[in-house]
This record gives C-alpha cells, sequence and structure tokens, in this order.
C-alpha cells in the first residue's frame, strides 16, 4: 500500500518511530535510564504481592520457549507476547512507576514489558547465532532499550496532551497498546510500512473501558490493565512483520473510523511535534506509591503527621484544596473495596499519612485498612477545586501537580496550610529526587536479591557508558532467578 494514503496524525507516528535522530539528546538517555532503574524495582517489589503473582508465567503451566524472554526476578523463559505481560503487570501492580500527567494521564514505562520482552529475545537470538558462527540476527543493546523507550514514552505523551481518551470512558492504556505496537515494530527492525500497519491495527482494536478504576466497580485489572495492552502492542508488531496489512484510513474514515466511533466525532491533535518532550518531563513517584494526583497531598499530610497524630479526635474538619483531575479520579466516598479502590482516593492516603507519617503498598491492603482511624478521618475531609491549580496542571511550562491541606479543630483553631505544588518526582526537583530515586531502587531489590546481588545491578547502572553498550540478555541475566 502507498503509505502515503495513510492518516496524517498514523504518518506523524511512524515517520517518529522510524527515523527521528535521538543523538543530542543526553538528558532525555539519563532520564531514560533513570526509568529504566525505578520501573524493574517496582517489578521486583511487586513479587511480594501473591495478587500479583498469581497472574504470572506462561498460559500452560511449565512450558519454557527457548530464545524467548525473561521476566525480572523470576525463572520463566516466556514467548515475548506473554513475556510483556508478564513484565508489563509487574512494572505496574503497585502504582509506583512514572506517570504522565495532562488531558489524558497515564504511565509510559507501562511500554517497557514490550520493550523488554522483545528486546530480550531478540538480544537471545543474536547471542546464539554468534556462538555459532550464524547469521542473520542484529545484536540488541540496551542503547536501543532506551531508544525505544524514549520514543515510547514520546507517543504516548504527545498524544495525551489534549486528547482526552477518559472523557469518552476509554482507558489510558489504549495509548500504551498504540507506543509499544509502533516502537516493538521498529525494534523488530520492521520498515515504515510495516509500522503504519501495526499503528493502524492499534487503533481500531477493541479498546478498554475505564470502568474498573471507578466505583463501584474498581479492581484489580487496572493492575493488569498495562501488562495486556503492551502485550497486545508487541503480537501486532509481530502480526504486521508477517506482512498482515493495515488500514489507512483507520481514524478518519467517517462512521467507521476511530474518530467517529469512540472519540466523539473529534479529532485526535498533537499538541506539539515528536522529540524527547515526555521523557524529559517525565514524573517519578519517589517517596510513596500513591496515585499521583495525590502526591503532594500525602506529602503535606506527612509535614504535618507530628502536629496532628495526638489530635485526630480533636479534629473537626480537613480541607483538601486540589485540582481538577484530583476531584475527578481519587475524589471518593463511602467504602473502599479493595487495594485498587484505596490507592485512588486521595481521602484514603491522606489519612494514612496523617495517622502513620507514612504510605507504603502494605498500607492498601484489607489487614491494614481495617483501621478505624482511616475512615473517621476520611469523613472529615472535603475537597475543594482551586482553579489556579487546575490551570497549572494543563500548563506545558509548568505541569504542576498542587495540593494543599489545612486541619480543622473543634475548639476553633487550625494548623497552617501547607501547599505543595510540584511532588518530589517533578522534573523541577530532579537534584532532589535523583539519590531519593536511586535509594527507593537499592531498597526494592533488597527485598529480593542479597547485598551482592544488588550491589552487581546497581553498579551496572552506574557507568552509564558501559550499560549503553551492554547486550540486552547480559542485562537481563541479572535479574534471573533460579
Amino acid at each position: 500500500m502507498d503509505t502515503k494514503l495513510f492518516d496524517k496524525l498514523l504518518l506523524e507516528i511512524a515517520d517518529y518511530a522510524d527515523s527521528f535522530s535521538l543523538t543530542d539528546k543526553e538528558e532525555a538517555y539519563e532520564t531514560a535510564q533513570y526509568c529504566l532503574m525505578d520501573s524493574l524495582g517496582c517489578a521486583i517489589l511487586a513479587l511480594k504481592f501473591p495478587q500479583c503473582t498469581k497472574l504470572l508465567g506462561p498460559v500452560i503451566p511449565r512450558t519454557i520457549v527457548p530464545n524467548g524472554c525473561r521476566v525480572p526476578g523470576t525463572n520463566y523463559i516466556l514467548d515475548p507476547v506473554t513475556g510483556a505481560f508478564n513484565i508489563g503487570c509487574l512494572i505496574r501492580w503497585l502504582d509506583f512507576n512514572d506517570t504522565w500527567l495532562a488531558a489524558e494521564w497515564g504511565h509510559p514505562s507501562d511500554n517497557l514489558g514490550g520493550i523488554l520482552a522483545v528486546a530480550d529475545h531478540l538480544s537471545l537470538l543474536a547471542s546464539k547465532a554468534n556462538k555459532t558462527n550464524g547469521k542473520g540476527y542484529k545484536s540488541v543493546f540496551m542503547d536501543d532499550v532506551l531508544t525505544a523507550m524514549i520514543k515510547a514514552h514520546e507517543i504516548q505523551g504527545i498524544l495525551a496532551l489534549e486528547n482526552s481518551f477518559n472523557k469518552v470512558g476509554l482507558d489510558h492504556v489504549i495509548l500504551v497498546k498504540v507506543a509499544t505496537a509502533a516502537v516493538v515494530t521498529k525494534l523488530l527492525g520492521g520498515s515504515k510500512e510495516q509500522i503504519l500497519n501495526a499503528l493502524s491495527n492499534a487503533w481500531i482494536d477493541g479498546h478498554p473501558l475505564r470502568t474498573y478504576r471507578h466505583t463501584p466497580n474498581t479492581g484489580s485489572r487496572k493492575s493488569w490493565a498495562a501488562g495486556d495492552a503492551t502485550a497486545r502492542g508487541v503480537w501486532l508488531a509481530l502480526m504486521a512483520m508477517k506482512n498482515e496489512m493495515g488500514y489507512a484510513s483507520a481514524l478518519t474514515t467517517k462512521t467507521w473510523g476511530f474518530e467517529d466511533v469512540l472519540f466523539k466525532s473529534n479529532e485526535l491533535k498533537l499538541a506539539k511535534p515528536f522529540g524527547s518532550y515526555v521523557m524529559e518531563n517525565i514524573l517519578f513517584k519517589i517517596a510513596f506509591p500513591a496515585e499521583f494526583h495525590a502526591q503532594t497531598a500525602v506529602e503535606c499530610a506527612l509535614k504535618l503527621h507530628k502536629e496532628v497524630k495526638d489530635q485526630l479526635e480533636d479534629i473537626e474538619k480537613i480541607e483538601i484544596t486540589t485540582h481538577e483531575s484530583a476531584i475527578r479520579i481519587i475524589d471518593k466516598k463511602g467504602p473502599l473495596k479493595n487495594p485498587a479502590d484505596r490507592d485512588h482516593c486521595i481521602q484514603y492516603m491522606t489519612a494514612v499519612g496523617f495517622i502513620f507519617g507514612d504510605l507504603k503498598a502494605e498500607h492498601y491492603e484489607n489487614d491494614f485498612a481495617s483501621d478505624p482511624r482511616i475512615d473517621n478521618l476520611r469523613a472529615k475531609m472535603i475537597c475543594i477545586e482551586n482553579k489556579q491549580y487546575s490551570k497549572d496542571y494543563l500548563d506545558p511550562d509548568k505541569r504542576s501537580i498542587a495540593n494543599a491541606i489545612q486541619v480543622f479543630y473543634r475548639d476553633g483553631s487550625k494548623t497552617q496550610k501547607v501547599e505543595i505544588e510540584y511532588p518530589l518526582g517533578h522534573r523541577c526537583r530532579r537534584k532532589e529526587g535523583i539519590p531519593l530515586l536511586k535509594e527507593k531502587f537499592a531498597n526494592n531489590l533488597k527485598t529480593l536479591f542479597d547485598e551482592t546481588k544488588t550491589k552487581q545491578i546497581i553498579d551496572v547502572f552506574a557507568d552509564t557508558e558501559k550499560f549503553s553498550e551492554m547486550p540486552v540478555d547480559q542485562f537481563m541475566d541479572l535479574f534471573v532467578c533460579v
């Protein structure tokens, strides 16, 4: 098919995935390495949670795929599609990996499930071929992984700037599927036409509804939806590599295209040209696994913890001043059914911060949530929108995620109003945040590996030049558990 016939947006994505040069994007590569480090740390920590690990492994138990891909922290060797689901599920499970907030929100490191699975598979093939003097397989290095990450982040994040899929009821993982399909087809050696074929199929695919993220149906699917999406992106990329056809006007065809059927006849927009903006401005979750719209609220609660922890019964009201997106997504009243419900409730996360001076993944589990003080405090909280917060949240030069908290007591006294505009993982707090991000990574590794293995992995990340030149299969060897 003549590639010029494809929708303009599909062509722009494919051109970027296929040929855009990132050679001068030093900050993007540095940040991508931190992003990979943090994502793998989140994956290792998730192995502590049986609700996650029960979903892992091959479709048929005890199946091993020769030259397949490995799953960090396990001994699984899987086909790239199943491997992408496994890795994506682990990275996303605890809601602790990086975040992007705009008209649509999401977690661009979700694409790493597909990228790592395919890169490890290709690298194993190349390594085996090299050992047997075979030909036809190109070596894949960690620099290739970082390049694919930057481009996947950019595709997902730029599309999210002005296109709100949540407002039409679609889940944000649609963009994971699209971005993974594009960059993985390129990683597999696909042509521009094959990238377009994979992309068009990704857009016309069935897409998840946000049902599982909202009351009364909030559930654990929100923790494996990203793994599902990145795995589907890999499958569509593999189909494209078999020269399965694409659909040139998948977005714009009247009546039957994506825009008319699922986007209320609105045109999909690119807010700015593709480059490396998203990776350079990505948000890290450093201090606690809280839905990102609540990160600064929890930080405010921790600042007030010592002052209020012994006066909880004397509190009359707690005002959380926030932005519109937080009110729409995580302002929840009434019973919370499960961890997936609790980690998307600003009142719950703030209450835990007030009471305990900390917030960890374990704090969302049922036994912990039964502490009556949490719901008592939730009942005293009200969320108020600050219009300026909402405006600055969408401002591309600010991208703040502001919250403020003030506690009012029955005797008429009150605390100071604590306001935090930018969360710890924001670009403007990188200098403060990166040492803590490294500490988070080390602590996560220690939940599975001994001191020697932990140091070995940390040392690999510390030498940037050697890291970039490292074959992917050798890197993944570091995370295998026998």
